[in-house]
């Protein structure tokens, strides 16, 4: 769609305003994937003794808040 837009020569503010949304939506489905994650994964390797998982995790956060 912000192709469309952007060939279809849009009012940029239009075009930035769609790139905002698109990023919210993302943001969003990153945060619900990471809990996700958190809740299944990490603590089912925890409980089975992978302590590396909470590293794994560590480095995990590190890259989502660069």
């Amino acid at each position: 769609g912000i192709r469309g837009m952007i060939e279809k020569d849009a009012y940029c503010p239009d075009i930035l305003t769609q790139v905002a949304a698109v990023n919210a939506a993302l943001h969003a489905l990153e945060r619900e994937l990471l809990a996700s994650h958190i809740r299944t994964c990490v603590t089912e390797d925890i409980r089975a003794g992978r302590e590396d998982t909470v590293e794994e995790l560590v480095d995990t956060l590190h890259k989502l808040m660069r």
